[in-house]
């Protein structure tokens, strides 16, 4: 490929980033449940007095920091099974992912456009997260950053290749919405939204921590709390990224 091809192949890339960007704003579903709906619970967890009192069963710490990694999970979650899906079984059932197959600019690349998209709003609700955390709340910053970087990075890689199972089996947008929800409300239990795992039974608390999300909330919360990630969560999540990557790739129809 010489250089003038790559500079064209870079720049169409861009635009269909950026026409996928456009959609997503005139269509906000992500916006609304991946970056919207964590942030009002942000502003809603945080408003609640007893969610800023200590707690000996959180090490000391509040309800709120508890929930501020959970949050996090909750906004990749959103727009993994949510805002990933539809849009790639609409472009599906709509014909258009047959159609661009038989142009120069290959379908994978409307995959990764998406992706890049999604990645985006999820940085976006991280950082008004964390802005609104420490500027109303009184939120600290991960005490261990590094742990943090790498277990965001795995949990992301994660529930995005689940997202993209979801959208490799659902041939319609209802079908992937249908689907995204099913997954979404037994994992966000998992991770923690209706109560912590450090308040969970035991054996409830272990379940949690073998699913993708409650792995990524336990990395998370790990890393707010100044320690580096435990192993097992980042390989669990290593894992699962793999795993349904895989699975992704070989059920992906572009018809």
């Amino acid at each position: 490929m010489t250089a003038r091809t790559k500079a064209a192949a870079g720049g169409a890339f861009r635009r269909l980033v950026i026409t996928e960007a456009r959609l997503a704003w005139r269509e906000p579903i992500g916006l609304v449940w991946g970056v919207g709906m964590p942030v009002l619970l942000v502003i809603i967890f945080g408003s609640i007095p007893a969610f800023q009192e200590p707690l000996p069963g959180l090490g000391g710490g509040t309800l709120f920091d508890a929930y501020v990694p959970i949050l996090m999970v909750i906004a990749l979650s959103m727009l993994a099974f949510m805002g990933i899906p539809y849009p790639l079984a609409n472009y599906r059932e709509l014909g258009v992912l047959r159609r661009m197959s038989t142009t120069p600019v290959p379908p994978s690349r409307l995959l990764a456009a998406q992706l890049v998209v999604n990645l985006v709003m999820a940085a976006v609700a991280f950082v008004l997260i964390v802005v609104i955390g420490m500027a109303a709340f009184g939120l600290k910053l991960p005490a261990q950053p590094l742990g943090f970087l790498l277990a965001i990075t795995l949990g992301a890689g994660c529930l995005f290749s689940l997202g993209l199972c979801v959208a490799a089996f659902a041939r319609t947008g209802r079908a992937a919405v249908a689907m995204g929800q099913g997954l979404f409300f037994p994992l966000a239990f998992f991770a923690g939204l209706w109560f912590p795992q450090a308040q969970m039974p035991d054996l409830l608390r272990g379940i949690s921590q073998a699913t993708p999300t409650g792995a990524a909330a336990q990395a998370l919360t790990e890393s707010f709390a100044g320690q580096f990630p435990s192993a097992a969560p980042l390989l669990l999540l290593t894992a699962y990224s793999v795993a349904f990557a895989a699975v992704a790739i070989h059920w992906f129809r572009w018809e």
